[in-house]
């Protein structure tokens, strides 16, 4: 059984800092880029970063560049998501995504090609 499991989520004043993970079981870790997604109501899932584990590489959003890193352990089929920095406008659910490697690009991140999903987790950030 393919499972995305997220933890991590919470309330955070604006400033603060929050890390992601995102546990991975039930595929090939190795075969996938691994990353996050967002989603406020009313808006289209937006794609935060990823990072494909079979050799690190890794794509950001303008929106969260220089505030945001992404890292994995690929014993742990673990992937992180370190928000520093965080803004009020970085509220949403955080949607962790599982996308065939060879679909990873480091120019965009689409949930067209995204083959498993987690069941999201809330990040709110308090002004």
């Amino acid at each position: 059984e393919v499972q995305l499991v997220e933890s991590g989520g919470g309330l955070v004043q604006a400033g603060g800092s929050l890390r992601l993970s995102c546990a991975a079981s039930g595929f090939i870790f190795d075969d996938y880029a691994i990353g996050w997604f967002r989603q406020v109501p009313g808006k289209e899932r937006e794609g935060v970063s990823c990072i494909r584990n079979s050799d690190g590489s890794t794509y950001y959003a303008d929106s969260v560049k220089g505030r945001i890193t992404i890292s994995r352990d690929n014993a742990k089929k673990t992937v992180y998501l370190q928000m520093n920095s965080l803004k009020p406008e970085d509220t949403a659910v955080y949607y962790c995504a599982a996308t065939p490697g060879t679909f990873y690009s480091g120019y965009y991140y689409s949930v067209a090609y995204v083959h498993y999903w987690g069941q999201g987790t809330q990040v709110t950030v308090s002004s």
